[in-house]
Parts: structure tokens; C-alpha cells; sequence
């Protein structure tokens, strides 16, 4: 598990306004949350939170001025065109205590001559400690025959984490991959379907 220590500091400014302020300052504004205690407005500096957040389910170890409290990122805005950070809502958490997280699947060996990999589910959520939450987890496709899948209860997780993921759910899924005659028959069907289409007459309004 990733701790991450980022320095922050409270902001009495809200708007949009005072955003565009922050961000031109190379902060972004940021909300902590939790344990029923009273929401707490941030500015985080954007560089170290950029590379912070390439981590997925980093733990933050965030720096208010002297007194250090831990928090997960929950939500994370971004501009949709230059896909900048324009807030983040933090989790307020405690060493010890246990959060549900959704973790990355990744996969690991090859698939079977003649097998095509079909990733089912990317992400597995489960229960951990907020200190020790994996950075993902593992799925071994080595050997698995054309038909056969992976349910997330065979999964192996970290110790000290439970699955919340209905356990019937497949993650992965070996198909027949198609064959050469397959591919050039669904090439040959495309084909025939465009020329018809431009070998229809276009439609001419009635006066």
C-alpha cells in the first residue's frame, strides 16, 4: 500500500472564482470527510497531487500544517477536454479500520493457442484496512482452456481483505477466437452491406 505524505492547507474561499483562483495558483480545492465529523476545505498543491493520484487507491498522508490526518481520494473531477484536476473529495480514514475499495484486476500469463481473452470485470471491490489496500490484484489466465472463466471468488486477495464482489461474477472469460474464414466472411458481409447502401437512390421530396 502506497502512503503518499502531501502538504495542505485550509481554504476559506469557495465559488467558482475563487477555484480558478487556486487552480492559477497551482492548487486545487479539495473537501475531507468522515466519521461524521465536519467537512474540512483544503487546497492541495496540483503537482504533488497529479503524481500522487497515478496510484490507484493511494493513501494520503495529508500535511496540515504540523497535525498529519490519512485520507483516500473518493471522487476525483476533471476538466473532460484537458483532463486536468479541478477538485477531489477525500475520505477521512484511521489506521486499522477497514474500507471497501474498488481495486484494479490485473491479468498475468498467456492465453491459450486459439483462445481470445475477454475481460469480464476490470475492478474487484473488496474490504480492507485503510493502511493496507492492495494496488491491485492478480488473475492467472495461464493454462485456462478455450470456455473456461475465472469467478471473483476464486480470486486471490491480500490477507486481512474480504470480497464484496458478488462472488458468482466472472472476471475473465477465455473465447474461441475467430478463425481467418470467420473474419474475412464478416469483411465480405460489411462490404456488401456499404454497397448496397450506396446503391440506393436517394430520396426525392414530392412538391
Amino acid at each position: 500500500m502506497s502512503e503518499v505524505r502531501i502538504s495542505a492547507e485550509p481554504r476559506d474561499k469557495f465559488g467558482k472564482g475563487a477555484a480558478r483562483q487556486l487552480r492559477r495558483d497551482g492548487k486545487i480545492p479539495a473537501v475531507l470527510y468522515g466519521h461524521k465529523e465536519e467537512a474540512v476545505h483544503l487546497a492541495l498543491p496540483e503537482h504533488d497531487l497529479f503524481l500522487a493520484l497515478k496510484t490507484p487507491n493511494v493513501l494520503l498522508n495529508l500535511d496540515l500544517g504540523g497535525r498529519s490526518q490519512l485520507a483516500l481520494p473518493k471522487a476525483v473531477q476533471k476538466d473532460p477536454v484537458r483532463r486536468t484536476i479541478e477538485h477531489v473529495d477525500l475520505l477521512l480514514v484511521r489506521r486499522g479500520e477497514k474500507v471497501t475499495v474498488e481495486v484494479p484486476v490485473v491479468t498475468v500469463g498467456d492465453v491459450v493457442a486459439g483462445g481470445l481473452l475477454e475481460h469480464t470485470l476490470t475492478a474487484l471491490s473488496i474490504e480492507a484496512e485503510a493502511t493496507h489496500i492492495p494496488g491491485s490484484v492478480e488473475v492467472s489466465i495461464e493454462g485456462l482452456e478455450v470456455g473456461w472463466h475465472v469467478l471473483a471468488k476464486d480470486v486471490t486477495l491480500p490477507r486481512g481483505a474480504t470480497l464484496v464482489t458478488d462472488p458468482e461474477h466472472v472476471v475473465v472469460h477465455i473465447l474461441a477466437a475467430p478463425t481467418a474464414e470467420q473474419m474475412a466472411g464478416e469483411t465480405g458481409e460489411a462490404e456488401a452491406a456499404e454497397e448496397s447502401a450506396a446503391a440506393e437512390p436517394e430520396a426525392t421530396e414530392e412538391g
